[in-house]
């Protein structure tokens, strides 16, 4: 083992991007293109809204373990794992005539993307510092975020002009292109700690209960709240996080290292990236009332919350340079208020049509520049306070809370609506659903001013948390 003098480049940046985009861009196309799939496989409605759901759930089950063997591995090797993955998934859903190619396929994808992000968030710490680091991680945002809004608009193009299958193959080649841009990048892994045991019974205890809260959150409403399958499911997982924080105190090698906690920026970050993506709840819910409520078509809905995407893009950048010039804090709060009030003016669903319209489309623009503004200043927050010896696994926790921010938002937010407007008026409801998502924001809020400090991630800050690369030739 020795050090090495290896800078990030550009190149590493575009594979890495290609890499992430393989998720965020072509796995999630996935879910705009239901009727095209079901008619051409001929498989039921509930097998494909299954096969959906299996790429999330087993990304979000598996991302804080692939992260943890990132580190123990090696960040490139993981990497390196996850888009072979990405490939063999993709080529199945291409070579796919019916519903178990079909799932298996999903299933792969799930785990790439469980490899794939937290072992490159964590090969940017290691080969970028300060500022750079910075930008390199904008430019995973913008994969990230991009790829996310630009899916429906790219999945509906690719299935309506060549066949939905061609965003697989497109999947095959990003991510053959990924392997080549960074192969010449050194393998990195965390300083060797003795012999490695991996956590099979703190892994079984996370799965079990992640499961449980998945199903508890969006099969509650139609199981019912009160029914017994939901009681138990409760139960399982309020005993399911206790048993997983106490089995994981006391092992030398836990899954998660709870004293990663410890660091209250990484805390902050994790905390309000997990409050803020509950947000996208005001998604479901504006897009819902105004089709329902206003009579607007799909189309017209989309194109209302057509400004977020374009201000989320616009701002990942302006973030990272407002981030240089005043520190991380800034930004993240500036961030978190203009979601807050981009979100609550939504819920004026006493306004008439066309003011309501207005008010709607203008803050859709609010939170997506308030996202955009907090994307970068969290997520080098978070790698920046991470352990050195504990980044690919603290990049995995950070990423998970995306995904079961989002998961418990939209559940909520939606649970909310539909049981208010089941005794009230759809306007009520809305205004409800959406009230949920400013108290989200309210709270994350309060995590950022509470816990990070004002000087994280200016210029004589970020120096101080970068982490010497161990590196295998």
């Amino acid at each position: 083992m020795e050090t090495t003098t290896y800078k990030g480049t550009n190149k590493m940046i575009i594979g890495i991007v290609f890499g992430v985009i393989t998720f965020w861009l072509f796995a999630q196309a996935m879910v705009n293109i239901v009727p095209a799939v079901q008619e051409d496989l001929g498989v039921s409605l509930g097998t494909l809204n299954i096969a959906i759901s299996l790429t999330s759930l087993f990304s979000g089950l598996f991302i804080v373990v692939a992260g943890g063997l990132a580190d123990r591995m090696g960040r490139k090797k993981l990497t390196y794992i996850g888009l072979i993955l990405s490939v063999i998934g993709s080529l199945l859903l291409v070579i796919t005539t019916g519903a178990t190619l079909l799932i298996i396929g999903r299933v792969l994808q799930g785990l790439s993307a469980a490899c794939i992000m937290p072992a490159t968030i964590a090969l940017m710490k290691e080969y970028f510092e300060g500022a750079e680091r910075q930008r390199a991680l904008s430019y995973w945002s913008i994969g990230s975020w991009g790829g996310s809004g630009f899916c429906s608009f790219a999945g509906g193009a690719i299935a309506t002009y060549m066949g939905w299958k061609w965003i697989f193959i497109f999947s095959i080649i990003f991510a053959l292109l990924a392997m080549v841009l960074i192969k010449d990048v050194p393998e990195s892994k965390a300083p060797s700690t003795g012999k490695f045991k991996f956590d099979f019974g703190g892994l079984a205890i996370f799965i079990i209960t992640l499961l449980a809260i998945n199903i508890l959150i969006t099969q509650g409403a139609n199981l019912g709240w009160t029914s017994a399958a939901t009681i138990i499911l409760g139960v399982v997982s309020i005993v399911g996080i206790v048993a997983f924080v106490k089995y994981e105190a006391k092992r030398t090698t836990a899954l998660i290292d709870f004293k990663m906690f410890e660091s209250k920026p990484y805390t902050a970050a994790t905390i309000s990236n997990f409050l803020l993506n509950a947000v996208a709840g005001t998604l479901i819910v504006a897009n819902t009332y105004v089709q329902v409520g206003r009579g607007y078509s799909a189309f017209q809905s989309g194109m209302l919350s057509i400004g977020y995407l374009v201000a989320v893009l616009a701002m990942i950048r302006v973030g990272e340079k407002l981030m240089q010039r005043t520190g991380a804090k800034k930004p993240m709060v500036w961030g978190t208020i203009l979601t807050l009030i981009g979100v609550g003016i939504m819920g004026l669903t006493f306004l008439p049509d066309l003011m309501y319209t207005i008010v709607v489309f203008v803050g859709f623009i609010l939170f997506g520049i308030g996202l955009g503004m907090y994307a970068t200043p969290s997520t080098d927050t978070a790698v920046s306070y991470a352990p050195d010896d504990k980044v690919g696994e603290a990049s995995g926790v950070y990423k998970m809370a995306s995904s079961l921010g989002n998961a418990f938002g939209v559940a909520i937010s939606a649970t909310i609506y539909s049981t208010i407007a089941g005794f009230s008026s759809v306007e009520v409801a809305a205004s409800a659903g959406i009230i949920t998502n400013v108290i989200f924001a309210v709270l994350a809020l309060i995590s950022i001013i509470v816990l990070v400090p004002s000087n994280v991630g200016k210029p004589s800050q970020t120096s101080r948390h970068t982490s010497k690369p161990v590196v295998e030739h």
